[in-house]
């Protein structure tokens, strides 16, 4: 009998094996025949059709944007190389530094955080081209910080970001004193992003350099400031800076969505 029931099973198993075969190999074309006429329905034709043109907008997009600040930079090159031609007072090279105060203007998506300043710095060189009394072409290359500092119930995480800065500004004196009214767009072309986060404990950072996809590489601006000349060399000044674009175009909660705006005060030295 054991004999017997051993060769029972032994076939019961076969039987239930090849029949569990059977079914998926039908359920295999089943769902094959189904995808093929899916993807002959009008629906994925359309769902197709919209991803193109979502790509191709997004692209054309970047396109637009690069090109204005390609026309931006050429202006300010064509704008320089006018001027420097017939300007009325000597062109003057300058340093300037000064300490950044950065936060972050949260837009749609991810934004459920409180920010706080995340104090850095910049510096660079600076060209002063008198066009008339009383007002200048001012451009400057600026190597300057930028970020965030956000509370989390976890502990505290600081986000600072690395930028190339090229202000294109006017400079307009104010009733022929020492203080004058700077004004007009800038270029900001990202370098680096480093993320920090503390918990009290210990601490965690992350690098993304300048290939990383996370985030643009290049923003578009303004600035509007102060600057008061103490004598024919030394000035002071104060701005306030703000992307009109956003970090990125997709918040996530790595990557939230917002623009950077920076309060800064500092000195400049013309030679």
């Amino acid at each position: 009998m054991c004999i017997k029931f051993d060769t029972f099973l032994r076939h019961a198993y076969f039987i239930l094996f090849s029949a569990f075969n059977h079914i998926k190999r039908a359920l295999g074309c089943v769902l094959t025949h189904i995808y093929i006429l899916f993807l002959k329905s009008e629906e994925f034709k359309i769902h197709k059709l919209a991803h193109f043109f979502l790509i191709h907008y997004q692209l054309e997009k970047k396109h637009k944007l690069f090109t204005l600040m390609k026309k931006i930079i050429i202006l300010a090159l064509g704008l320089f190389a006018a001027t420097a031609a017939n300007a009325q007072e000597p062109i003057r090279f300058g340093i300037k530094a000064g300490v950044n105060l950065p936060n972050i203007i949260k837009d749609d998506g991810n934004n459920n955080f409180d920010t706080k300043l995340n104090p850095g710095f910049n510096a660079g060189i600076t060209l002063d081209i008198g066009l008339i009394k009383g007002l200048a072409f001012t451009p400057e290359l600026l190597y300057a910080t930028k970020g965030y500092k956000a509370e989390t119930s976890f502990g505290e995480f600081t986000q600072t970001t690395h930028f190339i800065d090229i202000p294109i500004l006017a400079t307009i004196n104010l009733g022929g004193s020492g203080l004058n009214l700077v004004v007009g767009p800038q270029v900001s072309f990202l370098t680096s992003t480093k993320n920090k986060f503390d918990n009290g404990f210990g601490t965690v950072e992350q690098q993304f350099d300048e290939d990383s996809d996370k985030f643009k590489k290049s923003l578009l601006g303004g600035l509007i400031g102060f600057r008061y000349d103490i004598n024919d060399k030394v000035d002071l000044h104060g701005r306030y800076a703000l992307d009109f674009q956003k970090n990125n175009e997709d918040g996530t909660t790595q990557t939230p969505e917002f623009k950077n705006q920076v309060f800064s005060v500092g000195f400049g030295y013309k030679f």
